[in-house]
């Protein structure tokens, strides 16, 4: 008996696989690469976004009558350095950046921890009327700030806390938004099996909190913190009904006191601006890419 072996055809051969051509992206390690297009429009953000500052420098070198001239001017004066200096004098702004920077600085520091530990408490914790606790935390965020201005002052006038930076200092010590923003956070950056393993290892809650939450939160933190630190900076209203230039204003009431007279001196009043913005521009410059690096990581993480 024979077998007869046939041979596959030319057509029932599976033809090999197209060899697909990947994309620039994976070729490069999966690193995408911004065209002209984007950097044009990231260009014309940047422009955008320092003309404010620009156009403040230009504007406190020169004088109030240049100012009022039509086209404005869009170049440097000879009379920063002079106005700069007279601002300096006039508003005490040495004073008034101490001042500023230890509200600011407290105010951040007691935000970003009692926020991180209410945060934690709110998102991992089980205890009776939780919900209801978080519900009436983000109500009071619904509240306008400038409600609370006249208990606030009726309270700082009977403990005899005018004109003294403990009245700018104990408002702000908490932040609704903070226990908000620090609870969403650590819903999904700290994971429950962590908890437990510390709870097993016999850890109590306070130290659970600090060797465990403040950790995993540290991305956050740096964020509250930075926004926190730039708010109270910038806070003007509550700080300018309680303080004085002539007391222990910090740089906003400071800077409020400049120019005054029947003509503004537009200028001067442009130059005080200037000095108390630069402080700001320096801490982002210095912590930005530590900030933007932990959030990154916080991301990759959560």
């Amino acid at each position: 008996m024979t077998t007869t072996v046939t041979k596959p055809s030319a057509d029932a051969v599976p033809a090999p696989p197209k060899r697909t051509r990947r994309p620039r992206s994976a070729r490069a390690g999966g690193q995408l690469h911004a065209g002209p297009i984007a950097y044009v429009i990231l260009a014309l953000f940047t422009i955008g976004s320092l003309f404010p500052l620009v156009w403040t420098a230009i504007a406190a070198s020169r004088d109030n009558s240049r100012l009022a001239q039509t086209p404005p001017p869009f170049w440097f004066g000879a009379g920063l350095f002079d106005k700069l200096e007279m601002a300096w004098t006039e508003a005490n702004l040495g004073e008034a950046f101490l001042n500023t920077t230890i509200v600011a600085g407290i105010s951040a520091a007691t935000v970003v921890v009692l926020s991180t530990i209410a945060g934690f408490a709110f998102a991992k914790l089980r205890f009776k009327g939780r919900d209801a606790l978080m519900l009436i935390v983000i109500g009071t965020m619904m509240v306008p700030p400038q409600l609370s201005v006249i208990p606030l002052y009726m309270m700082a006038a009977k403990l005899d806390w005018t004109d003294q930076l403990q009245a700018v200092i104990f408002p702000s010590l908490v932040s609704a938004f903070g226990v908000f923003f620090m609870r969403q956070y650590l819903i999904q950056a700290l994971p429950d099996e962590i908890i437990e393993a510390a709870r097993v290892d016999g850890a109590s809650s306070w130290r659970v909190v600090w060797h465990v939450v403040f950790p995993a939160a540290r991305p956050a933190m740096a964020v509250l913190g930075m926004l926190t630190f730039v708010q109270s900076w910038n806070d003007f209203l509550w700080p300018f009904l309680v303080l004085t230039q002539m007391g222990s204003p910090t740089v906003q009431v400071a800077i409020a006191g400049l120019g005054r007279g029947y003509t503004p001196d537009q200028s001067l009043i442009m130059a005080g601006a200037l000095l108390g913005t630069l402080p700001l521009l320096l801490v982002f410059a210095i912590f930005g890419k530590r900030i933007v690096g932990g959030i990154m990581q916080g991301a990759v993480k959560g």
